[in-house]
């Protein structure tokens, strides 16, 4: 199987897919018609000449997917935003049609996305790096070892990272969010495996796949446990406020180990590669469901707006 060069994320009634310096989001609108909206986006690692560069190439990887993610979440859910009020006329409001007032929005709409991914940021450090820690602090009464607090907390890192994806993967809204990702994955694998890329011939095809961002996140957790390990084994510290700061500043670093290896995996199929991949492929039983026809119809439609799998099948043929 060949590497397609090709990813994206599920959206709300939709598909973003991502190729390069392109992009496209595909969303099923309430009328049942689908709406493509495809645009360039330079990636930071390029922006700032990184992306040659192993590991830091990763860090930057991370951030541009939740800022591009963000983006592309936010304009699929405004095809389902409640309608404005009519005024006394029976009319919607007016809309603003000054280009002054288009870019206030414009940078009010960028503000507000910087914000999102910074506290995205924050709070799933807190969560899963941070907040570990001081549960794993609690067992220093009982034990002073550095190693065993180490795999306590790694282990609370792990058990809180699959109880917080299998409580969402309960809720009626991400179920379907969760369907689309399957969507996403089926049309990958379809093309990956030289077949031509129909709704039919996705569905026969896995929703699992070795380069999604449930594995990424898995093994970020897996590299965290390393990591901070070996780091407090070698520099043991006594100050809790260092200890936090020094977890949170491993961070970028545990983030591109991760994106190395992700990508690593997602080009090659050897026994050590299936071992790697099969936590994440666990994981993925809960973040991604079986989509219906149209679903694979949408994730078809962002591919073909950036992506010419014609094209690269025929270079699989070779």
């Amino acid at each position: 199987m060949k590497y397609a060069n090709i990813g994206g994320q599920a959206v709300m009634e939709g598909v973003m897919m991502r190729h390069k310096d392109r992009y496209a989001v595909a969303v099923r609108k309430e009328n049942h018609e689908i709406e493509v909206k495809s645009d360039t986006h330079i990636g930071y690692g390029k922006r700032f000449h990184v992306s040659g560069i192993p590991i830091v190439r990763g860090a930057f990887a991370f951030v541009d997917s939740l800022v591009l993610g963000m983006q592309t979440l936010t304009w699929s859910a405004s095809f389902f935003e409640e309608e404005e009020p009519a005024d006394t006329s029976g009319r919607k409001k007016e809309e603003a049609t000054e280009v002054s007032d288009k870019k206030k929005e414009e940078d009010s709409d960028k503000g507000f996305m910087i914000l999102t991914v910074i506290l995205s940021l924050a709070l799933s450090i807190g969560l899963f790096m941070v907040l570990p820690f001081f549960i794993s602090n609690i067992f220093r009464r009982a034990t002073d070892s550095g190693l065993i607090l180490g795999i306590i907390e790694g282990f609370v890192r792990l058990m809180i990272f699959i109880a917080y994806i299998v409580l969402i993967s309960r809720m009626k809204d991400i179920q379907r969010l969760f369907m689309y990702h399957g969507a996403e994955h089926k049309t990958i694998n379809c093309i990956e495996h030289g077949e031509e890329l129909t709704p039919e011939n996705a569905a026969k095809y896995s929703r699992f796949h070795k380069r999604c961002g449930t594995s990424f996140l898995f093994i970020v957790m897996f590299v965290s446990i390393v990591f901070f390990l070996l780091f407090f084994q070698i520099f043991p510290m006594e100050n809790m406020a260092l200890k936090v700061i020094c977890r949170i500043l491993m961070v970028p670093l545990i983030a591109g180990v991760s994106y190395e290896i992700i990508q690593w995996a997602g080009r090659h199929d050897s026994g050590l590669v299936c071992l790697v991949s099969k936590p994440g492929f666990w994981m993925q039983k809960f973040t991604t469901k079986e989509p219906d026809m149209e679903m694979l119809e949408v994730a078809i439609a962002s591919i073909e707006a950036i992506y010419d799998w014609r094209e690269f099948q025929k270079e699989l043929a070779k």
